[in-house]
């Protein structure tokens, strides 16, 4: 078994040859947003259950940028065959100049959910703190409420901002 980085050129070649497995561990949105082509997206949080059927085979997980990879490693560390992080995840792919699907028809990579999720709420935590300045102390209350429903989401997994934001046209899948 080895655990090493591995470049995206070399990873491409091997793509090409058939002689190993990419594994994108990213979220299934991150996916969906962009991926290599070869790629079978395997959640980080899922690596487990499908190391049995990844046996005997040389594998190279993927991430955005090589930490989560890193990660998947670990994980798979007792399983039998090679195993490998993509140095630098899809972003140094890309930057090889190496092709990615990209989701949006028009080419333009959408920002994750989360992202889109972190950017809303924290917009609308600053304009109800400024509104509590400015206008009413109550909006401070409202600020408290969705910081309160953004611990929830976090504990419960369940984030009704991100179900809202992924029904946004930018987000649906081209096609």
């Amino acid at each position: 078994m080895t655990r090493d980085l591995v470049s995206a050129p070399q990873a491409a070649r091997w793509l090409t040859e058939g002689s190993a497995v990419l594994v994108d561990v990213r979220s299934p949105d991150e996916f969906r947003a962009q991926h290599i082509a070869l790629a079978v997206s395997v959640p980080l949080d899922r690596l487990r259950a499908a190391l049995p059927s990844l046996a005997g085979r040389r594998v190279v997980f993927q991430c955005q940028r090589g930490t989560r990879g890193a990660s998947a490693c670990a994980i798979a560390e007792a399983r039998q065959g090679e195993t490998y992080n993509l140095d630098g995840g899809i972003e140094a792919w890309k930057a090889a100049g190496l092709p990615v699907v990209v989701a949006a028809a028009d080419g333009r990579e959408p920002l994750p959910l989360m992202r889109q999720v972190q950017i809303v709420v924290g917009a609308l935590v600053l304009l109800l703190v400024m509104a509590g300045f400015l206008i009413a102390p109550a909006f401070f209350a409202l600020a408290g409420l969705i910081g309160f429903m953004l611990a929830l989401a976090g504990v419960t997994g369940w984030c009704g901002m991100a179900l809202l934001l992924q029904r946004m046209p930018w987000n649906r899948a081209a096609g």
